[in-house]
């Protein structure tokens, strides 16, 4: 089994040394223009150079759960693409939308800030149900976040493409039901793939259908939001204000407009990361799995675009 590795931004060492030690007959490289064809590879934002040069992979895993990046090149026909599913990285998004959430549900931003500038105040408490949130999205990810959000007792809401049924969680499917599902929410959380059909969907027209004094909070993908218009919605008092995870260009610009909105808390592209040591296990387990020639599970339909 000769696997090849092909990450953009990543040191090999530690992923070459966790895979040496779960499958020790596999002969592994770190890929070069030139090298002779590999049977699978591990890879995050390769050159189109690297499909062109391995078209005869038996598959691809791809180092993360976004292949929005991956499905921009010409890959190569007929060879499959695993995605990571999950890897550690749903509790951890889990933890980021919950304090995102209750930070601003208890005013916490605002009493820091009223703190920093030397100021003793207290606010009215608000009431929960008053706080709906919905969650765009209902894979791995969205599943756990909605599930975590009911043990803070807010009503949750989940809006998907086809539909889904969650215990607890008012669901909401398809394009038909998708005004409705804003309509009843008040904080907004993005978990949607990056696809064609997502591009954009936080834009004026959506955030406007969100119930007044609504929140945004964006953990999927920066080309998801109009920066422009969120950054309207805000300053005309529909929105209450917004935290945001990922940008259209990373690192966000200094200049950006964002950096200096007051109501904005941005941190950088850090709400899940990808976890080595539960990623290795799961992506030799696949290929164990592949060996055998039994089915895989994470395998990403290009015509879905995830």
């Amino acid at each position: 089994m000769k696997i090849t590795f092909c990450c953009t931004d990543t040191t090999p060492g530690p992923w070459l040394e966790g895979l040496r030690a779960a499958l020790p007959g596999a002969e592994l490289s770190v890929w070069q223009p030139g090298d002779p064809q590999a049977d699978y590879a591990l890879v995050w934002a390769p050159p189109q150079q690297f499909m062109d040069e391995q078209a005869g992979l038996k598959a691809m895993f791809n180092l993360g759960a976004g292949v929005d990046g991956l499905l921009r090149l010409r890959l190569p026909p007929g060879v499959p693409v695993v995605r990571i599913e999950d890897a550690g990285m749903a509790v951890q998004m889990a933890e980021y939308v919950c304090q995102a959430v209750v930070r601003h549900f208890r005013a916490l931003d605002v009493y820091e800030s009223d703190m920093a500038r030397g100021q003793w105040t207290f606010y009215k408490p608000r009431v929960r149900r008053d706080f709906p949130v919905g969650v765009m999205g209902l894979g791995v990810l969205g599943q756990r976040v909605a599930q975590a959000l009911q043990h803070f007792e807010f009503p949750v809401n989940g809006w998907s493409r086809s539909p889904r049924q969650l215990p607890g969680v008012t669901t909401y499917s398809g394009a038909e039901e998708f005004d409705a599902f804003l309509g009843a929410s008040r904080v907004l959380v993005n978990l949607l793939p990056l696809t064609p059909d997502t591009r954009d969907i936080l834009n004026a027209k959506t955030l406007s259908r969100l119930q007044p004094g609504g929140y945004v909070i964006n953990v999927a993908r920066g080309a998801h939001l109009v920066d422009e218009d969120l950054i309207a919605q805000i300053d005309s008092g529909h929105l209450a204000g917004a935290t945001l995870d990922v940008f259209r260009t990373e690192p966000l610009p200094a200049d950006h407009a964002f950096r200096t909105h007051p109501r904005i808390t941005l941190t950088p592209h850090t709400s899940a990361r990808t976890l080595r040591e539960d990623s290795l296990a799961q992506i030799a387990a696949k290929l164990v799995a592949l060996g055998r020639g039994e089915p895989l599970t994470g395998l990403v339909e290009g015509s879905r675009g995830y």
